[in-house]
Order: C-alpha cells, then sequence, then structure tokens
C-alpha cells in the first residue's frame, strides 16, 4: 500500500533520559517498536532514520523517490535549517513535520518552524502517537485517491 520514511532529527537519540517532561519517558527504540508495529498492522514498510547531523538528513530527503510520504522530526534544524526546508521543498514526496512537544506552547524561540510552511502539515504535542497519525494521514489519503 506504500513506503515511508520516518526521520529523527538532532537529539532525539537521548529520549528516555531527555527532559522526560517534554518528550516522554520511551526512548527512540521504544518508539521506532511502535511505528514498526503499526506499519506491520497495515502491511505497509516504514524506514527510519536518526541523525544529529543535517546533511544526512538532507540526503534521506532528496534520495526519498518512489517513497509514498516523510514523516520528519526535525528537533533543533526547525527553527534553523533553510537546507532542510530546501530539500522539502525541491522533492516531490510529501512530508508531515512531528514534534513530540508542543511547540507553540515552549520558550518563543521554539515557536516558529522553518519547515512547516513546504510541508503537508504539522503534528505537535501528542508524543509518539504523532508519527502514527502522520503515517496513518497518508494511508487514508491513498485510500481516498
Amino acid at each position: 500500500m506504500g513506503s515511508f520514511r520516518v526521520i529523527h532529527g538532532p537529539n532525539l537519540n537521548l529520549l528516555g533520559q531527555r527532559d522526560p517532561n517534554q518528550y516522554g519517558t520511551l526512548t527512540l527504540e521504544e518508539i521506532n517498536e511502535k511505528i514498526q508495529a503499526f506499519a506491520k498492522s497495515k502491511n505497509i514498510t516504514v524506514d527510519i532514520l536518526q541523525s544529529n547531523h543535517e546533511g544526512e538528513i538532507i540526503d534521506a530527503i532528496q534520495n526519498s523517490g518512489g517513497l509514498t510520504g516523510i514523516v520528519l522530526n526535525p528537533g533543533g534544524f526547525t527553527h534553523s535549517s533553510v537546507a532542510i526546508r530546501d530539500a522539502i521543498e525541491a522533492v516531490d514526496v510529501p512530508v508531515i513535520e512531528v514534534h513530540l512537544s508542543n511547540i507553540h506552547g515552549r520558550e518563543y524561540f521554539r515557536q516558529t518552524s522553518l519547515i512547516a510552511p513546504v510541508c503537508q502539515g504539522q503534528i505537535s504535542g501528542l508524543g509518539h502517537q504523532g508519527y502514527i497519525l502522520a503515517i496513518e494521514y497518508f494511508i487514508r489519503k491513498i485510500i481516498s485517491l
């Protein structure tokens, strides 16, 4: 039915130990296991990448031909990376921006996303469920085509 890529940005490898009040107690591995279990239940494929490096994230976006969609948590690059924004704008694969915490309820500098304007949408503040909801959106979009 589709193949997807989930990209976790910088510092998300520290989930479970980094500010659990903002990001929850699940580790990145546990979140990835939940994403893969959901994918299996829907008979879709999801490849998952975590990187602390902007260029690696850009490469993953640029090398996304044939994918149904990308779910991207750009982490701190949300507020600073014109390069990631440009990569999203340059590819013909829809992207949904996801954040574990509600970036709009946080510090002022975290409230502006350079990424959101070139994405299909943004899911913020729903924890790990945001990844599942983004994939579910893409699945429903495919079914309604």
